[in-house]
This record gives structure tokens, C-alpha cells and sequence, in this order.
């Protein structure tokens, strides 16, 4: 299970650590769904100016890598991520489950069309909201927004895979935000043990077997060494 300390590495601020996006932008406008409905154009612009530029550049790093290369030996089940940014995915890891979603896809709000960022945002001059091409609706971020569940049929996946694990690593997680804070829980309920890898303490180091507090960059090829 990971989250926005393993993005961070890739050049991804954190949202509540230092130079996080929260210590700049205001999460009850971006992030919420009410205000989105008010006004969808403050979002965009966000996006448009801050993360989409982020996310065109960033690439996989260590810890991304490494999780990919487990699952391709058969040692890793699949992926649980916090993080919005697909950078699992370009590292070739096939079963990620995104809690929140995917910054790299969007949804028209009215008939539901899907498109890719890069339809919708395929220049700074994309027209902001962007609309849909068939119905002419307003089109949203493929992200979870605050006010909304969580996608159901990815956390039902996500809480079986960790009720059945026999080991369960989190990697650059607060696990301070529920319910995907409940996934280390879980998985422990149902026998797993618990890595944590984190820069700081997390509330879950207290039952975990080990704990790293450190980068999952500098941990995660050691492990992938010595198995």
C-alpha cells in the first residue's frame, strides 16, 4: 500500500508535509466536490497550472520500480495507492488498485463519457471547464474528492487482497486518512504481518513488525535484494 511519500520522490509534493500542496492551496475549494459543483473552473486552473505540469514531468523512481519488478516475479499481489498519479503504472506494475482515483483520466458529469487528461487538457489554452464533446457537459477529474466515496469496487478489491495477505507493506503513508487508513488494520486482523516504510512515525508503527523511517526509494531495493 502506498502513498504521497513514494510520488514524492518523484518530484510530487506531499499534500500535508512541507512544500505540500496544502500549505499553498486551499483544499476545501480544490478539493471538494460542493465547491467544484459551484465552480468547476477553480479546480481546472489548478490543475492546469500546477499538477498537470507535474505530472508531464515526473517519472518512476526507485520504489516504484521495485514493487513492479515483485509483482513480476510473482512475490506481489497487487498495489493499494493513495496516489493519483499512475506512476505504478508506468513502472509496469499490472494490479494497482487506486483508492482516489486517476489524475490521468476524466468523466463527463452528464453522460459519463470518459476521456484521458490529455483530451481534455491538451494545452494551457484547453477551454477551462472543459466540456464534453458529445453532450456538452462539464467534465470532472477522475479523482475522489472530498464529499465523495471512495470508488466501491476498488476498496472491496482492496480489503479482500488485504484480509488474504500473509504480508502487507505501506510505503510513504500517513495512515492518518480513512478508510484507507483501515487497510494496515485489516490485513493484520487477518494474520498478515506489517512493514511500514515512512519518513516519519505513522500510528500504526506501534504494531507493525518493522518499521524504516526512511525514504522508500533507499529501502524498497534492499528488500528487493535480499529476497
Amino acid at each position: 500500500m502506498t502513498g504521497a511519500g513514494v510520488s514524492a520522490e518523484s518530484g510530487i509534493p506531499t499534500y500535508r508535509g512541507e512544500g505540500g500542496f496544502w500549505r499553498k492551496y486551499d483544499p476545501d475549494r480544490y478539493a471538494s466536490y460542493d465547491y467544484f459543483l459551484q465552480d468547476p473552473s477553480y479546480y481546472w486552473r489548478f490543475f492546469l497550472e500546477i499538477r498537470h505540469p507535474l505530472l508531464e514531468k515526473s517519472r518512476p523512481n526507485q520504489a516504484h520500480l521495485c514493487l513492479a519488478r515483485l509483482e513480476a516475479d510473482g512475490r506481489l499481489v497487487s498495489v493499494i495507492t493513495q496516489n493519483i498519479d499512475g506512476l505504478h503504472q508506468a513502472a509496469g506494475s499490472k494490479t494497482v488498485r487506486e483508492l482516489h482515483g486517476s489524475a490521468r483520466l476524466a468523466r463527463c458529469m452528464s453522460c459519463k463519457t470518459e476521456y484521458t487528461i490529455d483530451e481534455v487538457l491538451p494545452a494551457e489554452s484547453a477551454e477551462i471547464p472543459p466540456r464534453c464533446e458529445g453532450c456538452g457537459g462539464v467534465v470532472r477529474p477522475g479523482v475522489v474528492l472530498f464529499g465523495e466515496s471512495l470508488p466501491p469496487d476498488v476498496l472491496d478489491r482492496a480489503i479482500a487482497e488485504a484480509q488474504a495477505s500473509d504480508l502487507l507493506i505501506t510505503i510513504g503513508s500517513s495512515l492518518t486518512v480513512y478508510p484507507a487508513a483501515a487497510i494496515p488494520e485489516i490485513a493484520r486482523a487477518g494474520g498478515a504481518r506489517l512493514i511500514v516504510v515512512n519518513v516519519d512515525p505513522t500510528p500504526v508503527d506501534l504494531v507493525a513488525d518493522v518499521v524504516f523511517h526512511a525514504r522508500a526509494g533507499a529501502i524498497l531495493p534492499q528488500i528487493l535484494a535480499r529476497i
